[in-house]
């Protein structure tokens, strides 16, 4: 199979080809890895040599035969090591199998090698000392996002399709407009956080994937979101299979769309500009959109936000050997050291925080249907414009630090609810950026068609970064 007809083709359309015959699994893993490999040279988006032999998988699941990367963000696959991008880590194996995992294997997905992050994922750009920066397929000189940086950048070059990410405060929609891409957050308890964990960062946390086009996000949807016994949170079962909903008519639907953050932070002109335009072409479309967002307190955003960073820290101070502080970096020691000091009334008042922002942000739900934002506040970043080894931040301050350079994610990661980022414009340097859409509670299939309404009216196949595998 040669490079360019791999790399043009989309995890569905790879599928078929090999249920067809014309090409083998077989085949498309050996061009699989060759395109990885390739590209990474430039990239730095891997933290070890791919898996020989690929991960063990289904042959006639739905995306049988269909190469897949997973992110380095702690035990996900028996067996494969992982660090969360952290020397302090070195060395741990996972020993079972993430629910979300088990569910990747039985969709046939072929996984071939891990992903970088940066460290704990607690950031917005991957750049971790443990593997040094991941560059930007667009422009090398630029950041690819965070936490899922890597898994963004392999996808947007070409190298595959489909790959693993999680998203605790845009951790998948930062790198998905970063890099051009669609980066699905679904709603809380729509995915599976076990066995090791029942509540990921007190409910922030979402496990899914980041894809070129909507019909691969609505097709893995569809074969990973069934309801698992034991989980804290679910979701209502939807009424059809998500990629039914990519032909649905949703209707004239009511759209509240925004352009400037709770915090008042400056956003930059041409990504304020895109989001704008996103509600032009929804208007003609033939929604009513209107300007109007959820009254949220920004200090309740921050506060909410914390608690992914607790969790974190709160897990490594009870891991069976702590981290040695000489060896994470500045920012993580902070963490950590707050986190071993902070009272239970605290971390009451951040989920006091939580659920104010949740109530926000459900009711608003009940006068419009979806909420239009830029995903980003600002074009993908320089490296080192987000320093997370910089010794003068706290937690608090390192927080608002990120959520100043994306606004727009977090909110909905504190509330649960659905979100997703779409590639719909490009800067005057050629940049990719994001427009995020979000739903109530529970309503992906609400995303994913207008979705496939905003992909059909402002594709986006036709745009390749300058490092891609043809």
């Amino acid at each position: 199979m040669e490079l360019h007809e791999y790399a043009s083709l989309d995890a569905v359309g790879l599928a078929e080809l090999i249920r067809s015959g014309e090409v083998s699994s077989r085949e498309v893993e050996e061009t699989a890895r060759r395109a990885i490999e390739l590209v990474n040279l430039d990239l730095n988006a891997l933290t070890q040599p791919l898996f020989d032999p690929a991960l063990d998988h289904d042959s006639t699941g739905p995306l049988a035969g269909v190469p897949c990367l997973i992110k380095d963000s702690g035990p996900f696959a028996r067996g494969v090591s992982f660090t969360l991008g952290s020397r302090s880590i070195r060395g741990a194996f996972a020993g079972v199998d993430h629910e979300l995992m088990t569910r990747f294997r039985a969709a046939g997905l072929v996984t071939l090698g891990q992903t970088t992050a940066p460290e704990l994922g607690l950031s917005f750009s991957t750049e971790p000392v443990l593997y040094g920066p991941t560059r930007n397929p667009w422009d090398l000189a630029r950041g690819v996002g965070g936490s899922s940086g890597g898994a963004a950048a392999l996808v947007a070059a070409g190298a595959v399709p489909i790959a693993h990410g999680n998203d605790g405060g845009g951790s998948l929609r930062i790198p998905a407009s970063s890099c051009g891409l669609v980066g699905l957050k679904p709603s809380r308890g729509r995915t599976p956080s076990g066995p090791l964990v029942g509540e990921s960062g007190f409910g922030l946390v979402a496990e899914f994937a980041l894809t070129r086009t909507v019909r691969d996000a609505a097709v893995l949807l569809d074969a990973v979101s069934a309801p698992t016994v034991g989980e804290k949170y679910t979701s209502s079962a939807p009424r059809r299979p998500y990629v039914s909903e990519l032909r649905a008519d949703p209707g004239r639907l009511r759209i509240a769309l925004m352009s400037d953050a709770w915090s008042g932070v400056a956003i930059d002109a041409q990504v304020a500009a895109t989001a704008l335009a996103a509600g032009t072409t929804l208007e003609w479309i033939g929604h009513v959109v209107e300007h109007a967002r959820p009254d949220l307190n920004p200090d309740d955003i921050i506060d909410g936000a914390m608690l992914g960073a607790l969790a974190t820290g709160g897990a490594m101070l009870r891991a069976p050997s702590r981290p040695d502080p000489a060896l994470l970096e500045a920012v993580s020691r902070a963490i950590l050291a707050e986190t071993a000091t902070s009272t239970a009334l605290e971390l009451m008042a951040a989920i006091d925080a939580q659920h104010r922002v949740t109530r926000m942000v459900g009711m608003f739900f009940g006068e419009y249907d979806l909420l239009v934002t830029p995903t980003l506040g600002q074009l993908p970043a320089p490296h080192g414009t987000l320093d997370y080894d910089n010794p003068g931040y706290t937690m608090r301050t390192w927080l608002q630090r990120i959520l100043d350079y994306g606004p727009f994610t977090a909110p909905f990661n504190v509330s649960g609810n659905p979100a997703i980022s779409l590639p719909l414009g490009q800067s005057r340097e050629g940049l990719p950026i994001g427009v995020q859409l979000v739903a109530a509670h529970g309503r992906e299939d609400l995303l994913l068609q207008i979705a496939a309404q905003l992909e059909q009216a402002l594709p986006w196949s036709g745009r390749q970064p300058p490092i891609y595998v043809d």
